[in-house]
């Protein structure tokens, strides 16, 4: 198989406009006559489902949440970037271009992440005509922050619930598409299987959650925004329904999975507290902007604290190793998300880890620099020359309360700790993953047909994503690529005419579905679902986590492979196929995750290299840090299903090419 990008030609700074200028369209009153199916109703799906309802076509969006607003895009807390330059601090579309290809280790696709940083002014005007309540500074104009990897503030933000508020206008405008009938919402379902017909993608499989039928969904084209495969670890900040099974069951029936390595450890979370713990909870990167991270410079302080016999506040600021101001002066607490969590995970690794939990991993996020740095701005912009320190103090935390104040709220109901006054104890923990579904500069996966939008694809963060970066992707696809490469596929089903859903392919997907959920009710094993869930996520964080290495990665590949054998002899899964029945839903998404899991070993083990999010242990500089091998891995590993033995996969390189950018090794230093 030879992947067909399909960028197209002309500097990197004209290829979407020429290329949007040149595609085929549906004209008005044709659209009617051609069905969209959309799965997933986060940024991407709802977006794309607006803005192909408001177009004319018929549409019919899948969840598997009792609403689309219960998407996790409401998670995202701290922004989305876009490049408008209204800090006057040098930004520009080529460097929100440039900060993105070398955040992502030089591993994304040039021509895709230049259109992603041309639309990304276009993404916030479209949200404040919606309503979105970005912050604004005191003029009224709409403010913006810093994030990890850049130099320029172009983040923008509504306090710490970005996405949700992202997620309320993107869900207004899916929802007027209801109200005029445009786009039929089918909420608590879940999309099992893809049918293909004729090799194309022509409808779907979908189980109703509440009553147990299976449906047939038919349609011209099918759109999959189901978000990403944190959940593979089981412990992740996703929410806890989050799942690869979309995505997976495309990759099965002939869509390639790439870059599945690629998967992204967030720095700044809540410590893991306990073994049964069913999730882990983000703090928000815009944290970084105010706070400092730092752990005793002595094992024996670090013991103290984990024992309880010494406060983090009890510690003078010269026994303090603020070890990325340290070690990356130039960018300092906001270096790439990538680079801050192998820099906590190396002090904790020499037992300066503070958090009392199994392992003593932690690390400190400490205001109080920045409270009183705040404070005395505070008291000098009120007249007051002269501050007490407890003035200072009073203002600099009211200042943080105006900025993070839900987050600071969060953190201290799950914790019973108030940031305010005592450092916040984060570690870093799986949030977001770069790879999935291969796509072409169209959003196209290899099954015609079958688009991929939002973290459900590959296409746009390489090895590493960005702060802030998802929202602006997944909205992105929705609204301003989607709408155009979409339309251009449509433009040759004008005369398709309706798809009838008693065809064959049709009546052989329902059975591949009911046969896999009868094998599941039918098992009468010992053991719950969860129970190997979690032991999945061991494996993985432990061999396929923030730190790789050849032996771990075969050790997990074959782990994996007798766990598959024992989920499948040993799961026990209660209740009736025509009903709700949660444990049903989960079997079938672990089953996945297994598949998945394995896989990802698999890609992590052929690249014999460290680039961002992926780093192998045995491709290290002497300071530590990842060492590319751009000549042997400068490629995107796309994976094709070759039946139920996932060893079996065959790889696929698209080599990557970049005309406009010099590749050079990251420094952050």
């Amino acid at each position: 198989m030879k992947l067909d990008s399909k960028i197209p030609e002309g500097h990197i700074s004209q290829k979407w406009t020429n290329y949007k200028d040149h595609l085929k369209l549906v004209a008005p009153n044709n659209r009617p006559k051609i069905d969209i199916i959309v799965v997933g109703t986060g940024l991407a799906g709802a977006s794309a489902a607006a803005s192909l309802g408001e177009m004319g076509y018929n549409v019919k969006a899948f969840c598997f949440q009792d609403s689309p607003r219960r998407a996790h895009s409401i998670a995202a807390q701290g922004g989305i970037n876009a490049a408008k330059n209204y800090q006057n601090d040098g930004d520009s579309i080529f460097r929100l271009f440039y900060d993105t290809i070398k955040g992502g280790d030089y591993r994304a696709r040039e021509a895709n992440v230049h259109r992603l940083a041309e639309v990304s002014g276009n993404i916030i005007d479209q949200c404040v005509a919606q309503g979105v309540p970005f912050a604004r500074d005191y003029g009224g104009l709409l403010d913006n922050r810093s994030f990890g990897g850049t130099q320029v503030q172009r983040t923008f933000y509504a306090a710490g619930q970005t996405g949700q508020q992202l997620l309320l206008g993107a869900y207004s405008a899916l929802s007027r598409q209801i109200g005029l009938g445009r786009v039929k919402m089918f909420n608590r379902h879940e999309m099992l299987d893809l049918v293909k017909v004729d090799g194309k993608a022509r409808g779907i499989i979908a189980r109703n959650l509440v009553t147990g039928e299976l449906e047939r969904h038919s349609a011209h084209a099918v759109v999959i925004a189901s978000g990403g495969y944190g959940n593979v670890y089981f412990l992740s900040t996703n929410a806890m329904g989050s799942n690869v099974t979309a995505g997976w069951k495309i990759h099965k029936q002939g869509a390639l999975f790439a870059n599945p390595c690629f998967v992204q450890i967030h720095p700044t979370c809540i410590p893991v507290h306990g073994t049964n713990q069913a999730k882990l909870t983000l703090m928000s990167e815009s944290l970084r902007n105010s706070g400092r991270i730092w752990v005793p410079k002595k094992k024996e302080d670090a013991e103290a604290i984990r024992a309880g016999k010494l406060k983090p506040t009890q510690l003078v600021e010269e026994d303090r190793d603020y070890f990325l101001e340290r070690k990356y002066p130039a960018f300092g607490n906001l270096v790439p998300r990538d680079v801050a969590s192998r820099a906590a995970k190396e002090v904790c690794d020499e037992g300066k880890g503070i958090e009392a939990n199994d392992t003593n991993e932690g690390v400190y996020l400490d205001f109080s620099t920045e409270i009183q740095n705040k404070g005395k701005q505070a008291a000098y912009a009120q007249g007051n020359h002269n501050p007490t320190p407890e003035e200072i103090t009073s203002l600099g935390k009211q200042w943080l309360k105006e900025k993070y104040g839900n987050l600071f709220t969060m953190y201290q109901k799950i914790t019973d700790e108030n940031p305010y006054e005592t450092p916040m104890k984060i570690y870093p923990a799986v949030h977001y993953t770069m790879g999935g579904v291969w796509v072409d500069y169209n959003l196209q996966s290899t099954i015609p047909g079958c688009f991929v939008a939002g973290e459900a694809n590959f296409s746009d963060h390489g090895a590493n994503r960005l702060g802030a970066s998802a929202l602006m992707q997944g909205l992105a696809d929705g609204y301003f690529v989607l709408p155009y490469t979409v339309s251009n596929y449509l433009a040759d089903e004008i005369r398709t005419g309706k798809i009838s859903t008693d065809l064959p392919e049709f009546a052989e997907a329902e059975n591949r579905v009911k046969d896999s959920i009868d094998k599941f009710l039918n098992n009468k094993g010992s053991k719950s679902v969860d129970h190997f869930h979690k032991r999945l996520g061991l494996i993985m964080w432990n061999k396929v986590g923030m730190g790789r290495n050849e032996a771990g990665l075969k050790e997990a590949i074959a782990e994996i492979a007798a766990l598959k054998e024992e989920f499948y002899r040993d799961v026990n899964v209660p209740g009736n196929a025509d009903e709700l029945n949660p444990q049903l839903e989960k079997a079938l998404r672990v089953a996945d995750f297994i598949d998945l899991g394995q896989l990802m070993a698999m890609d992590a083990l052929q690249r014999n290299e460290s680039c961002g999010g992926h780093f192998r242990e045995e491709y290290q500089d002497a300071e530590g840090e990842t060492l590319r091998d751009d000549e042997n891995f400068s490629f995107v590993g796309a994976w094709e299903y070759k039946g139920d033995d996932i060893t079996k996969e065959e790889l696929h390189k698209e080599e990557l090419k970049y005309e406009f950018i010099k590749i050079a090794a990251r420094n952050y230093k």
